[in-house]
């Protein structure tokens, strides 16, 4: 006895590593396909281009003003005591308040930190989209089953009608009937299979892949026992976003401020004099070099007011959409639970509707050893049984569907 039950215990352990093995090989194989997808998108490629052409953004903003170079030649020379001015050449650079480099460097270091984000989205919302495409084959694979198990049935029946022909429990109308039936179900294999295979095609394209290329899927999807608790989004990408905005509009205020000031320049005067020749006197033919400081002010400074005021009705603008945003976000999260957990009482419904057609079923069976079998009554039951394995097949795939959604608000 004491062996038996050890026995009973090692099988159940058993049973149980290979479920839980079996679960994280069909996880590690959506995963997989969600990768490749990641890593072949033209659109992620497009944005991560996007965010390289702004951080190298940050290298253009650490220049000075272009340095200035001027030349003249006096076509008639002024006359000075030491000499008649010949020519005059000039250097300037003018540079910009101390800590503007800086302030521009930040303000663009913040806006490619929001096109980093706006990859991180796209990851996500692909992930999302690879998932819920994976689903919808796996639900077009099942009805699929669900329709073949059904015409093996009928086939069956069709067989039990007829030898009931043959002894006067059935009809031969019973046997049309259900060959119509299985006409139907044929039909609808037919139908599914067109949608599967263009849903494959679909699928492959969003791993940018051959129309034909193989998919493979799981055979079974099994719901977890528990449900992750989840209260409410704290971090999101798309929240982030919004609050990296924010602070690029300090940043861009910062630049603001410091271009309000002025701005300075240093330079060098270089005038070359010719040599009298009527006279000797000291320092004759001398050329003259004249450093230079400059000041640039924005006396007229209305243009940095007005700036400064569309940054803090910027700031409002970005902090109500945020707000707006973080709503229709839990809004989502909220419609994506309930809907789960209305997927999970269904398939739990369906289950038991499942095994109260069977019963019905067996029911019948029994009763057509003693007496003629009401093909009516069988064709209704299968019927029934189809349309519940349909929504169970349907409910699963809306399971983790909406587990998808879920993971894309809170992870």
């Amino acid at each position: 006895m004491n062996c038996k039950l050890l026995i009973e215990k090692e099988y159940k352990i058993l049973s149980l590593c290979v479920m839980l093995f079996s679960f994280i090989m069909d996880a590690q194989q959506l995963e997989n396909y969600i990768l490749e997808a990641q890593n072949n998108s033209p659109m992620i490629d497009a944005l991560r281009v996007k965010y390289d052409i702004s951080k190298e953004q940050a290298n253009a903003v650490n220049t000075l003003p272009n340095t200035e170079f001027a030349a003249g030649y006096f076509v008639s020379e002024p006359e000075t005591r030491t000499g008649p001015q010949q020519a005059k050449f000039s250097v300037k650079q003018m540079f910009p308040w101390f800590g503007t480099i800086s302030a521009r460097q930040d303000y663009a270091g913040a806006l490619a930190e929001e096109d980093n984000i706006e990859v991180d989205i796209a990851l996500r919302k692909l992930k999302l989209s690879v998932s819920k495409a994976y689903f919808h084959l796996y639900e077009f694979q099942e009805k699929i089953k669900v329709i073949k198990e059904n015409i093996e049935l009928l086939k069956i029946y069709e067989e039990l009608a007829l030898n009931g022909v043959e002894v006067g429990k059935a009809s031969a109308v019973d046997v049309l009937q259900l060959q119509m039936r299985q006409n139907r179900l044929k039909d609808q294999q037919v139908s599914l299979e067109n949608k599967l295979t263009s849903a494959k095609v679909a699928f492959n394209r969003l791993l940018n892949r051959e129309n034909n290329a193989s998919v493979t899927l799981v055979d079974t999807l099994e719901l977890p026992s528990e449900e992750m608790r989840i209260s409410a989004i704290k971090v999101h990408p798309e929240l982030s976003k919004f609050d990296e905005s924010l602070e690029s509009v300090d940043f861009a205020e910062a630049v603001n401020q410091k271009e309000s000031v002025p701005q300075f320049g240093l330079g060098v005067d270089y005038i070359n004099v010719g040599t009298r020749t009527d006279m000797a006197i000291p320092d004759n033919g001398k050329d003259i070099v004249m450093p230079m400081v400059s000041f640039s002010i924005p006396i007229f400074n209305n243009k940095y007011s007005s700036v400064s005021a569309q940054n803090e009705l910027r700031k409002k603008q970005i902090s109500a959409n945020k707000s707006q945003r973080l709503n229709e976000l839990e809004s989502k999260l909220s419609n994506a639970l309930e809907m789960r957990n209305s997927a999970r009482y269904s398939v739990e419904i369906q289950f038991q509707n499942i095994g109260l057609t069977k019963d019905a079923e067996d029911i019948l069976m029994r009763s057509y050893e003693s007496e003629r079998l009401d093909f009516r009554d069988v064709l209704d039951i299968q019927e029934m049984q189809l349309d519940y394995q349909m929504k169970l097949v349907e409910s699963i795939s809306n399971y983790f569907q909406q587990t998808a959604m879920v993971e894309y608000l809170v992870d």
